[in-house]
């Protein structure tokens, strides 16, 4: 029936107590021998930014950016469909535009502010200066804010030329023609003012002046909508799609400004 012995049970040779410090299969996170840990966390990749991964990945901040991105890009492409089918939603959009457009002198000044004469000087103001703040302080691609929010500059006419001549809107009763959806002058005004807001921001070391800057971009963003559709410029539905097509490409600045540009300033007051 085998070797039995009347002792306590003996270790057998080339095993490692079940609780010895630092021993291999130990309860211990270290090993003795200077190997990685085998335990789960131990041996887990980081996800995108830096944090321990699981498998199945959790939910956490990428989720959350793609949520951001899915919903403008959603309703973009909704409103899109509404006026090449000239869809329901367009008759609520007449009847709000038949009571707001009243021309005058205060509505012309606010839209005259998504001119391309106005709005690209702010910008280049803002590429040379945060091109030089980044470079006084050493910072590596100092070039490649500046380079970003350029080239998505560039890149509005060649979203919007082509989109209004596959839509080719009629305007309202104070524009005729067609080709007003999307708005040209909100998408200048949304991404030479917002591209400007996103190189700036990082180096303001104020809490107050940040909110104070970021609470005036969205007020003078409103203000040249409200101008174009007061003065007739624009159907409501055009300046909105404005809004959704532009808040995409300003999310994907800020992306890479986060990942391949310089870290916000650290707070210095409140």
């Amino acid at each position: 029936m085998g070797d039995i012995r009347t002792g306590p049970p003996q270790l057998r040779p080339g095993r490692a107590l079940a609780h010895t410090t630092g021993a291999s299969g130990s309860g211990s996170p270290h090993r003795s021998d200077s190997r990685p840990p085998q335990t789960p966390r131990g041996g887990r990749r980081t996800d995108l930014i830096g944090r321990p991964g699981t498998t199945p990945p959790v939910p956490g901040r990428p989720a959350f950016l793609i949520l951001l991105l899915g919903i403008p890009a959603l309703l973009f492409a909704l409103i899109t469909w509404q006026v090449v089918e000239d869809g329901p939603l367009l008759r609520v959009d007449e009847r709000i535009s038949r009571a707001l457009i009243h021309p005058d002198r205060v509505s012309a000044g606010l839209a005259d502010l998504g001119n391309v004469e106005v709005a690209l000087p702010v910008l280049v103001v803002a590429l040379l200066w945060s091109a030089r703040q980044a470079r006084r302080a050493g910072t590596d691609r100092w070039w490649l804010p500046s380079t970003a929010a350029a080239a998505l500059m560039a890149l509005v006419p060649a979203l919007v030329v082509p989109l209004k001549e596959l839509t080719d809107r009629p305007g309202t009763v104070v524009s005729p023609g067609t080709g007003y959806y999307p708005s040209g002058h909100t998408a200048t005004a949304a991404v030479a003012y917002g591209a400007a807001t996103l190189l700036v921001l990082p180096w303001l070391r104020s809490a107050r002046t940040r909110r104070a800057l970021v609470i005036g971009y969205g007020l003078l963003v409103l203000g040249v909508s409200f101008g174009l559709v007061r003065r007739g410029w624009h159907w409501p539905l055009d300046v909105v799609g404005s809004w959704c097509l532009c808040t995409v490409l300003l999310q994907l600045l800020a992306m890479a400004f986060r990942r391949y540009g310089r870290k916000p300033a650290q707070d210095e007051s409140t």
